[in-house]
């Protein structure tokens, strides 16, 4: 067995001196003092920065779970109003069934009473198949004009009975599958907001205002990007302006009759769809400092796409609930090309959307525990954004 004797300081070099023993042994002390001191009071316990990162992407993840949580509670509320109409038609087509099965009844009845030898029609009652037998049987050939309409309508009733029973069947399976989505993505946010909050209370009070520092230095990068933009929006406008200006004054100096009436023709969608916008941004703005809710679509909470759905419901265009949709229902453009009232979307799985309001600014309901609020496009920086949708 190797000894565990340790073997007796002779002293360390120092830029080519050779010190002490006690002296080696004072700088490591201090040395270690100092890394102690910088360092968090566990080697199990995260840094500062590794807890800002794994609460950013917690929120991130649950972002994501609450837009799966949305669309599998729209898909669940569609799922069940169908079950609910095929149940109301099952039971609709089973009572006219039953009443088609009463009227043959009635016949076989009033053949037994008068004595005639047609056992067969009471033996229908029993069949599974009726068509299969009275095909057997041809004792359609023996019915009157009245009792085949009745044994049509009864054949009739049963397929269809039968097939709404299966659609019921199906839809309800269905149903039960969407519930079960919509409780795992229940679940899934509800972790992730429970493991950041658990987190975040582990800080110390000055972990907690270093965080805070790295927060603010964060939206002040962000809002310089977003004076940037809007330098550049501005620049291109006015460059829009003097070229429709040199347009306007050569037309005057020409015929410009029909140029004038086409120039007017393409403004018109654009003020339709402005005004339109405007709507959305003034109804966004009213919603500002109502809580994040995730799930929630007002009046008196909201989650990101809830928001930006209710803000262009407002304006009289209809949206859709989740951001995996609503990322389709109008036209990209670029970051350069945003407009008031465009849809700003964020991360590869589309999880975040933001109301735009110009000047490289947005409306959104950020995360949970945070509050509708006004803030710069690149809040999560530059690379965040996936696109811009201009609602069709």
């Amino acid at each position: 067995m190797a000894s565990h004797r340790k073997s007796r300081p002779t002293g360390t070099r120092v830029a080519g001196i050779r010190t002490p023993a006690l002296a080696t042994a004072a700088l490591t002390s201090v040395a270690l003092l100092s890394q102690t001191a910088n360092a968090t009071p566990s080697d199990d316990r995260p840094t500062l920065e590794e807890v800002e990162k794994k609460v950013d992407d917690l929120y991130r993840q649950a972002g994501s779970a609450t837009e799966k949580y949305n669309a599998a509670k729209e898909k669940t509320t569609k799922q069940r109003k169908k079950v609910d109409t095929l149940l109301d038609d099952v039971a609709q087509r089973t009572q006219k069934l039953n009443d088609a099965r009463e009227e043959l009844g009635s016949f076989a009845s009033a053949q037994y009473r008068t004595g005639a030898s047609v056992p067969e029609t009471a033996t229908l009652l029993l069949a599974d198949s009726p068509q299969d037998y009275f095909d057997q049987n041809q004792l359609m050939n023996r019915l009157t004009g009245r009792q085949k309409t009745a044994v049509d309508d009864y054949v009739t009733q049963q397929s269809e009975t039968m097939k709404k029973r299966r659609e019921a069947t199906e839809s309800l399976e269905t149903l039960t599958d969407s519930q079960k989505d919509l409780k795992t993505a229940k679940s899934t946010v509800q972790k992730k907001l429970a493991t950041a909050r658990e987190l975040l209370s582990e800080l110390t009070a000055e972990e907690k205002a270093r965080l805070a520092a790295i927060e603010k230095k964060k939206q002040e990068e962000a809002e310089r990007k977003a004076a940037e933009l809007a330098k550049q929006q501005a620049a291109k406008e006015e460059a829009e302006r003097k070229r429709r200006e040199e347009a306007a004054q050569q037309q005057e100096s020409g015929s410009g009759s029909s140029g004038t009436s086409g120039g007017t023709g393409s403004s018109t969608p654009a003020t339709s769809t402005g005004t339109k916008a405007e709507k959305a941004i003034a109804f966004a703005r009213a919603q500002i400092g109502k809580p994040y809710v995730w799930g929630a679509t007002g009046p008196g909470s909201y989650d990101c796409s809830g928001l930006t759905q209710a803000a262009w419901k407002a304006a009289g265009v209809t949206l859709p609930r989740v951001t995996y949709d609503q990322v389709n229902a109008g036209t990209t453009v670029s970051v350069s090309q945003a407009q008031p009232g465009d849809l700003v979307f964020f991360y590869d799985d589309i999880s975040h959307v933001g109301l735009y309001i110009g000047d490289g600014m947005m409306i959104h309901a950020p995360k949970p525990g945070a509050y509708v609020r006004e803030e710069s496009i690149f809040y999560d920086g530059e690379s965040s954004i996936y696109s811009v949708v201009r609602p069709a």
